[in-house]
């Protein structure tokens, strides 16, 4: 039994601004696992991209996808895929806007097409983004981007019910199953784990950690995280530029 858990989503929060993990955050999460305290990635990203993140922290939990795909100790423990019928209506609707669509799983993406959005996006996560219209067709996926800038009720009321749509960045919007969420994500991961009973902490910063932070005994947002997030914080630590994550995991003297 751990004597706490720790969840860290990744953009503007364990990521810097170059979308790397300052050597302070992870001296940091190697000194919580020697304190018996687990540290969980969680993030709307998928496992393909954050390897290299649990690879130098020395991490092998994590809640990705927004919950889509939840992986302990290096083991898949739950995984969401979209049925193929929703993925024909969403691409079929996506094309009739003009909106490009992302294809995830836990290994990998493409993209149906791509514009000025897309590239921008996955140029800053340094991803190689290629185009194959069928890869949901052979491939199982649990997650979606689509990219615009101001469609995301009319989104999210076209497909209520079937898919949760929420605004990641200001060009795309993540898209996964009714239902499914951070909070959903890290519930399972608590239950399969039998974890129920360890007090639990979170780090975010956007509109996509609300969910996460309803989850938690503790949720810490970031001081450049969006006014929401800081609003539903129980505590408001430093920016994700300066030691926001030491400053608050010292906050509740989770490491000295």
């Amino acid at each position: 039994m751990y004597d706490a858990i720790v969840f860290f989503d990744l953009d503007g929060t364990l990521f810097d601004d170059q979308k790397n993990v300052l050597p302070a955050s992870i001296e940091a999460i190697k000194q919580m696992s020697k304190n018996n305290i687990l540290s969980v990635i969680s993030t709307g990203r998928n496992v393909f991209e954050v390897q290299y993140v649990l690879d130098e922290t020395g991490l092998d939990t994590i809640v990705s996808a927004n919950g889509s795909y939840v992986q302990y100790q290096g083991k898949k423990l739950h995984q969401e895929v979209i049925d193929e019928d929703v993925l024909n209506d969403f691409t079929e609707y996506a094309n009739q806007q003009g909106d490009p669509v992302g294809y995830f799983n836990n290994r990998g993406f493409r993209l149906n097409k791509a514009n000025d959005a897309t590239t921008a996006n996955f140029k800053l996560l340094r991803l190689d983004a290629q185009v194959d219209p069928d890869f949901y067709h052979h491939e199982p996926i649990n997650f979606m981007n689509v990219f615009n800038e101001d469609k995301e009720k009319q989104y999210q009321e076209r497909f209520k019910g079937v898919l949760s749509l929420v605004r990641n960045n200001p060009r795309a919007l993540d898209t996964m199953k009714a239902g499914v969420s951070k909070r959903t994500g890290i519930q399972i991961l608590l239950e399969a784990a039998h974890l129920g009973n360890v007090p639990t902490y979170a780090f975010g910063d956007q509109l996509n950690d609300l969910q996460m932070f309803d989850m938690v005994d503790t949720p810490i947002a970031m001081a450049n995280g969006h006014k929401l997030a800081k609003e539903k914080a129980a505590y408001v630590t430093t920016s994700n530029m300066n030691n926001g994550i030491v400053n608050g995991l010292k906050h509740y003297n989770l490491i000295k």
